[in-house]
């Protein structure tokens, strides 16, 4: 992996998708918590498209060396929310998945706009490599955060579903050792590979369905 972290080829394809999927991520929950009504992160200048108020050296390397890294947490003051805080904390914590999916679902039709269907999984286009790198970050990176352990969003989003915070802080402490023993056993990518691929087809297959009409219009 590390001899891939320095081929030029892959870097300039999966760069800008990392960069692209981890400022749209994080630039939506700043969004989220700011609607509805903590403005710490604008304050803090995290209200921004800029990558480099987002972007976590160490982790930033991680992500594109070993597939597992992460961004500057937006902060976010629960006292600061309107109305149910279990609820305002689980829509800032899914806005940044939702935000991923939105984006690898924008790049899917991009891509199969722009390109033939019996064509598009064998173009050598660079536009055509980055917007699949774009589809398949954003669905890995969304799918991974809400898996339902601290500190990832699922933990939060789960925590609004039962209207109860408990159990985050009763797992926040264990939460670091238990992603790495799903990472290092091997049982996330077991689960979470599948699942990815099946949104990433129902993607493809969706925008398929949507640029059909047009083909040949561009």
């Amino acid at each position: 992996m590390v001899a891939d972290f320095f081929n030029i080829t892959r870097m300039l394809i999966w760069l800008p998708a990392v960069i692209i999927a981890l400022t749209f991520h994080e630039y939506a929950h700043a969004w989220a918590a700011d609607k509805l009504g903590d403005p710490t992160a604008r304050y803090m200048g995290r209200l921004s498209l800029n990558p480099l108020v987002h972007l976590e050296p160490v982790g930033f390397i991680l992500l594109l060396v070993a597939y597992f890294g992460w961004a500057k947490p937006v902060p976010v003051n629960p006292l600061n929310l309107r109305g149910d805080r279990n609820r305002g904390m689980m829509l800032i914590s899914a806005a940044g998945p939702l935000m991923n999916l939105f984006v690898a679902f924008t790049a899917a039709l991009v891509i199969n706009f722009a390109v033939p269907a019996d064509q598009m999984f064998y173009s050598d286009a660079p536009l055509v490599k980055i917007m699949w790198a774009l589809v398949y970050v954003n669905v890995y990176l969304a799918v991974f955060n809400l898996i339902p352990v601290p500190p990832l969003d699922g933990s939060k989003v789960l925590a609004g579903v039962l209207r109860s915070d408990e159990f985050i802080y009763k797992l926040e402490r264990y939460g670091m050792i238990i992603l790495l023993v799903l990472i290092f056993s091997g049982i996330l990518g077991r689960v979470l590979f599948p699942l990815a691929n099946v949104i990433i087809s129902f993607f493809n297959t969706i925008a398929g369905l949507i640029a059909a009409p047009f083909a040949g219009l561009f």
